[in-house]
Parts: C-alpha cells; sequence; structure tokens
C-alpha cells in the first residue's frame, strides 16, 4: 500500500506527513542529490498554518517565521489606500505566517526524516516514467549517473513543481509556462521596522509595484523579504527563467527611487539588499484532469500560479491533506484520486484565473487610474463599499473566509 511521491518540495513534504499521521506508508523520490534551503519569503496563509498546526509543526513555525499582523495597500505617493488586519488580528483561530520558503521546507524535511525514517527520501533520484499495473503503479526512477531502476507501489504523486516532467508527459503540447509582462526582482534586507514590525506592504500598481514583509526579527530591526515588479513588452527577456539569476539594481532600482516616503523608505530598502534575485512571473492555464488512473499531479506541478494573494504553498499544502483524507476515507485507489481532482482542481483553477487578474492588489490599478498624481483624502477617489468588496471577492475565491475556517471540522480528523 506504499504511496510513490516524486518532490521532496512544500506539497510532497506535507503530504508524506499527512500519510504518516493517518498511518499510510509513503516514499518521496527527490531528483537533486543535496536538497538545501533555497528561495525567498513567502506566507502562510491561517488554512495551511491550521493544517502544520495539526501535524503538530506551530511552535517550530513560530520559531523561524513571524506571525503577520496587518496588510497594507499604498500609491507610489506613498498614500494609504487601506489596510487590514491579517491572521488571529483578523479573528482567525490560527496566525498568518511570513516566512523564509527554504526554512519552511527544512522544517518540514526533517519532520518527515523524523517520523518516517532518513530512507523515506531518496535524493538524487528523478522520477523519469510511470505506468499502471495490475496492483497499483510502476514508476522509473534515475540516479545521478544515469542508472535506471524500478519501484512498485499503490498510487504515484507528482509532486515535481512548476517544470513538472509528469506533467509534460501527461500534456506534452502545453509548451512553456505562460509569461504576463511582469518580470520581478526579489531581494532580502536587513533594516529598520515599518508600521506594526508584523506588516505586509503593497505600494504602487501592477506595472510598478513594491511589496515587502518581514520574515525575522533582528537587534536593530527586521530581515526584510521584498519584490519589486516591473512590466515589459512581451519580447522581452520571455525564455529566461532562472530562478537563480543574480539582480542588477540599475535594471529597476531607477523606477522606484522616488519612493522614499514618511513610514517606508523603498530605495533604502532595495540598496542594502543582501543579495537580489531577478524572474519572470509565470503561471500556467488551468488543467481539465489531474488524476490519471493510479497517479495524480499537486502543488505546483498541478496548478503553478503567481506569487499573489500569498496562496501558492498555502494551496500545496491544502491540497496534500484533502488528498490524504480521500485516502484514508476511500483506501490508497484511483477513486481517492479522482475525488481529490474533483475537490481540488475547480477552486486551485479559480485562484490561477484571479491572481492573473491581480488578485486582490487590483484595487493599486484602480486608484491609479483615477489619481495617477496621489490623493489626499482615498474616499475622493475610492468608496469605502470598493475598498471592502475587492478584499471581499478575494477572499471568497481564496477560501479566506474567517468563520468558515474557524467553524468547519478538520480536514483529518486528529488522530
Amino acid at each position: 500500500m506504499t504511496i510513490l511521491i516524486s518532490g521532496a518540495g512544500i506539497g510532497g513534504l506535507s503530504l508524506a506527513l499527512s500519510l504518516h499521521q493517518i498511518g499510510i506508508p509513503c516514499r518521496i523520490f527527490e531528483a537533486v542529490e543535496q536538497i538545501k534551503p533555497l528561495g525567498v519569503g513567502i506566507n502562510l496563509q491561517p488554512s495551511a498554518v491550521r493544517e502544520l498546526a495539526e501535524l503538530g509543526l506551530l511552535a517550530e513555525l513560530d520559531e523561524i517565521g513571524l506571525r503577520t499582523e496587518e496588510v497594507v495597500y499604498a500609491s507610489a505617493q506613498g498614500g494609504k489606500i487601506w489596510s487590514e488586519p491579517r491572521g488571529m488580528k483578523a479573528g482567525y483561530r490560527w496566525p498568518q505566517f511570513s516566512i523564509h520558503r527554504g526554512k519552511l521546507q527544512m522544517l518540514l524535511l526533517k519532520a518527515v526524516r523524523e517520523r518516517l525514517g532518513k530512507d523515506a527520501i531518496q535524493t538524487g533520484a528523478k522520477v523519469t516514467d510511470w505506468a499502471d499495473t495490475p496492483t497499483g503503479v510502476e514508476i522509473a526512477v534515475t540516479d545521478q549517473a544515469g542508472v535506471e531502476t524500478r519501484e512498485n507501489g499503490s498510487v504515484f504523486i507528482a509532486a515535481d513543481g512548476l517544470h513538472s516532467s509528469a506533467r509534460a508527459r501527461l500534456y506534452p503540447d502545453e509548451g512553456l509556462p505562460i509569461w504576463g509582462g511582469i518580470v520581478m526582482w526579489r531581494g532580502v534586507t536587513r533594516g529598520p521596522k515599518f508600521l506594526t514590525g508584523r506588516s505586509m506592504a503593497m505600494v504602487g500598481e501592477k506595472k510598478r509595484k513594491f511589496v515587502c514583509y518581514p520574515i525575522a526579527d533582528t537587534p536593530e530591526g527586521s530581515v526584510i523579504n521584498w519584490i519589486c515588479d516591473l512590466k515589459f513588452p512581451p519580447e522581452y527577456m520571455w525564455s529566461r527563467e532562472d530562478w537563480n539569476r543574480p539582480g542588477v539594481l540599475d535594471d529597476f532600482l531607477p523606477q522606484f527611487k522616488d519612493w522614499s516616503f514618511d513610514w517606508l523608505d523603498v530605495p533604502e530598502i532595495i540598496r542594502n539588499a543582501e543579495h537580489v534575485f531577478e524572474f519572470p512571473m509565470i503561471d500556467r492555464d488551468p488543467l481539465p484532469q489531474w488524476a490519471h488512473g493510479n497517479m495524480t499531479l499537486l502543488g505546483d506541478a498541478a496548478h503553478p500560479m503567481y506569487p499573489i494573494g500569498s496562496n501558492g504553498a498555502t494551496q500545496a499544502i491544502l491540497d496534500a491533506r484533502v488528498l490524504a483524507r480521500e485516502m484514508q476515507r476511500q483506501g490508497v485507489t484511483a477513486a481517492a484520486l479522482q475525488t481529490y481532482d474533483t475537490e481540488r482542481r475547480p477552486v486551485t483553477a479559480a485562484i490561477v484565473l484571479a491572481n492573473r487578474g491581480d488578485g486582490p492588489d487590483k484595487v493599486l490599478d484602480v486608484v491609479a487610474g483615477r489619481a495617477p498624481d496621489g490623493f489626499k483624502q482615498i474616499e475622493d477617489v475610492l468608496t469605502k463599499d470598493e475598498l471592502e468588496n475587492t478584499a471581499a471577492s478575494y477572499k471568497k475565491t481564496a477560501g479566506m473566509d474567517v468563520d468558515g475556517l474557524n467553524n468547519r471540522a478538520s480536514i483529518i480528523p486528529p488522530s
């Protein structure tokens, strides 16, 4: 009854911990030889934090991340459009975390090895093929030397990320990820605390935006994760998808050089970065089907989305929990995979499309269009109903309803 998983990212590791919780054995095959804490800052929504808390990891999350308390939207002139509380400040029973993606992955990796054993994850092992068998599924695994072996299990879960080889085999005509014209520069800076010291700031508009939030405290202030977005013509830089490409300040800092406000000094944060990386903002179209016989896709392999609305890692964790629940209910079967597909695919497809429309950040575009030179009072630009409806609409799409989360039963009942 062993489940075979490709990919030791956030989705694959969350699935392994969830399966262990309900007593179903699994093995993870990870293509890289050594798993390192790569990436930048991300946010975990309370819906995902609840799931990790029910896996017994809340204390560890507090050790490596910060509990986000508010989100603030502002114009390119620094005028505050609106703000709202986040996490427990918003009434959720669980916090929202701002956290380094690599540290989160290492936390999950450590938990998997402690709970499932060191042999639960085989590194330097790329899953290159699979096929259904009368008793389940057989996968082909290729090591770093190119030697192929075969492994048998009940089902195969492809959680192998944005450039999923399993997805490419299922949909060979899909082609490259879709670039919407935005290039991102992401960095980490040690700087002074801003606003509450637990705030997330969204400044500007879609074609020129700055996002930042603290991911750790320091004696002098905060470790600030930040993102600069700039929109370019369709022919610009489409084919470059090196996630470790160093960023050059002169390529984007001039566009933000005047964004120094009394509550946030954007150019100073950019100039003092410890490191900067550049990559395109890309996603893929929603798929008509994830589950195919005794295999299915999960996480970014199933639904890569723009990093808007803080939902990528959250949705991967929710995928893992729902899939494990269905295996608990229906057994390790193709029927369980199909029920998971039926529930999760429409939800994540809606978020992918909402993020293309800039998600809750679209309020920035509305304000920039109506008041390109700034404003004295936001009420002169947007009504209170417009502000509230923008936030409420995305929350509904992304499953971020406070009462809904607080009052629903656990996806996997605590044992």
